[in-house]
């Protein structure tokens, strides 16, 4: 009996291991088709599984069925109605032959997911979030939403009242949702989520609210929160440990997001986290850049106010940070750098680096060792007088001190403005012409910073902005970048500011749109205008191609005007006001005069003699 007993809880022991290991070996295979499932469907040119299509934001499609020979073929496929006419800069995701797409926070549906057939339109489910309706009252800058995420049958949404949702793709039942910041302090999202590992990534919105910067790893499958690394505050806030190691002597010492602040001023400081994330898989490195300090008016904050207007590289298992480099200490002018960070291999002083090109905000082009942190380059690629330049050995951006804001005193002509040379709106990168293909603003401002108190979920900024045309009279552009030559290739000067994405392919034609209702293809070797398309409304949005069920290479872009340069249009905001819209108002009074508000979802494929008729299908 002894004996017996004995086996049978041998037995049962053994059973039990074998139960656990089998759970560990479903798990690790869960675990690796998440990832491999993504991975997969970049490979495959005709989906676009995220915003940035891959993990390096190169938006770029191998897919050139459309080239430049043919562009001028190009017509409207069909269309579909978004029902919210506010700013449009989401990127739909074409997964399978289904397209997925986010409205703005507003209408009676806000941020509503659809689910279409890429082909044809056709409506195949929707999802309506039940949001609360307060947060587009402490939106800085329109209610936009930047796009949606997929992996391994699930879309992940953000909505603007700060809770992260996954929907199952294939029916628009909700499978979870997880709330991640308050509204009453003035906390928002507006970021399209990225996925890595298994992990749904996410960082909020509301420096000018003065709410705190903090980037949040979810579980994909249950929507626990696995990590959140802060931007400002103690070392364990910002998850810094001993594995922590920035390239400058300057960033290198204990609990700097704190010592880098006056007394307290870090736990309302900003550095906010709404643009895009890229992804390393050799290194295991994700990166983002971190928005400006709390307030504008860096008058009331001494120090570099670490780490705002950072360059982050951290471990996406654990969050821990790797390196990190801050692109504009003690930042004087709003210039955030949540720009894009594209990760490209170039050959340079004879041998060939894997960097990151970040388009600064600033008005530099820095091309950054993406291993280590160290600063290869930093390059003008718009009018400055703002800053004299990157010290290289220091890393430092060097201030102009005749342009420093002083409390009272309106500092005229500060080039580039409040939005930067560039803001959000994505750059695209084409390998064929190791061209960076970048949509920008040309303006400068006149600013005047003012005492300002610090109330919960109410404005914090602290200044007075008027912004007006740079130098040539003209207010946009878009241009080739050659990083490699560290100059630009070409440009097209537009008379408002790009504030739509770009989308480049293998057919060498770079696509993007302008906030006077034009999208345009161009030779992505020269820059000459292909073909243009007049829409109802203007441009902020983000283009992708895709390949249909037929066979044929698909154009997609949201067209609808606002953001925080368009909101003059689309919003009760008095165009005569010019220092409304946190100054952007005096650039872009114009505006309404060319366009209102829009939500119509365009495609685009090749028609005429050569290709097939697109008809004009409209779905409903």
């Amino acid at each position: 009996m002894l004996m017996l007993g004995v086996r049978r809880r041998l037995g049962g022991m053994i059973g039990a291991l074998c139960a656990f290991g089998a759970l560990l070996s479903t798990a690790f295979a869960q675990t690796a088709f998440a990832q491999s499932d993504l991975a997969d469907r970049m490979k495959d040119p005709g989906q676009w599984p995220m915003a940035a299509r891959d993990y390096a934001n190169t938006r770029y499609s191998d897919l050139d069925q459309i080239n430049a020979s043919n562009a001028t073929r190009l017509q409207l496929s069909w269309t579909f109605s978004i029902g919210a006419d506010r700013g449009q800069e989401a990127a739909p995701l074409v997964i399978d032959g289904t397209m997925y797409v986010v409205g703005p926070y507003a209408g009676p549906y806000p941020n509503r997911v659809f689910a279409l057939d890429a082909t044809t339109g056709e409506l195949k489910w929707s999802y309506a979030p039940k949001p609360e309706p307060a947060a587009a009252g402490v939106a800085c800058c329109d209610v936009v939403n930047r796009g949606l995420a997929f992996d391994n049958g699930k879309i992940f949404l953000n909505t603007l009242d700060n809770h992260s949702v996954a929907i199952d793709a294939k029916t628009g039942k909700e499978l979870w949702h997880t709330k991640l910041g308050e509204i009453n302090k003035g906390e928002t999202i507006t970021m399209a989520p990225v996925i890595v590992r298994g992990k749904v990534l996410v960082g909020n919105s509301g420096g000018e609210m003065g709410v705190r910067g903090w980037v949040t790893a979810l579980d994909e499958n249950t929507g626990a929160i696995a990590w959140r690394a802060y931007t400002t505050g103690p070392d364990k806030d910002v998850l810094i440990g001993d594995d922590f190691k920035p390239f400058y002597d300057n960033l290198k010492g204990k609990d700097l997001g704190v010592k880098s602040w006056p007394a307290d001023r870090w736990q309302i400081g900003g550095g906010t986290m709404w643009g895009w994330i890229s992804y390393d898989p050799e290194l295991n490195l994700i990166y983002y850049g971190t928005a400006n300090p709390s307030p504008w008016n860096a008058n009331q904050r001494s120090g570099d106010n670490l780490w705002s207007t950072t360059i982050f590289a951290r471990d996406p298992d654990t969050g821990r940070a790797k390196w990190a480099y801050q692109v504009n200490p003690h930042d004087l002018f709003d210039h955030d750098e949540i720009n894009e960070n594209v990760l490209v291999d170039l050959p340079l002083n004879g041998q060939t680096r894997k960097v990151l090109i970040h388009p600064g905000r600033n008005g530099y082009m820095y091309v950054i060792d993406r291993a280590t942190g160290e600063v290869i380059s930093a390059d003008a690629y718009e009018f400055v007088n703002s800053y004299k330049g990157v010290d290289l050995k220091t890393g430092k951006i060097i201030p102009n001190e005749e342009k420093t804001p002083l409390v009272g005193k309106t500092v005229e002509n500060i080039c580039p403005a409040a939005p930067g040379a560039k803001d959000w709106q994505p750059t695209a990168w084409s390998p064929r012409t190791r061209l960076l293909y970048v949509p920008h603003q040309h303006l400068c401002m006149d600013f005047k910073a003012s005492q300002v108190g610090y109330i919960a979920g109410t404005p914090y900024v602290g200044a007075d902005v008027d912004m007006y045309a740079g130098p040539g009279g003209y207010r946009g552009e878009f241009m080739a970048w050659d990083p490699i030559a560290r100059k630009k290739a070409w440009e097209i000067h537009e008379k408002l500011p790009v504030w739509s994405g770009t989308l480049v392919t293998a057919g060498d034609v770079a696509f993007y749109g302008t906030m006077d209702r034009l999208f345009k293809a161009v030779d992505a070797k020269d820059g000459k205008v292909l073909w243009q398309f007049r829409a109802g409304s203007g441009f902020i949005g983000q283009p992708i191609s895709y390949r249909g069920s037929d066979g044929q290479q698909y154009i997609a872009i949201l067209s609808g005007v606002g953001g925080w340069p368009g909101v003059v249009a689309n919003a009760e905001v008095d165009q005569r006001v010019r220092n409304s819209a946190l100054g952007f108002t005096g650039a872009t009074q114009d505006l309404p005069f060319y366009t209102a508000g829009g939500s119509e979802l365009l495609v685009f494929k090749l028609g005429g003699p050569n290709g097939q008729d697109n008809g004009h299908a409209r779905a409903q």
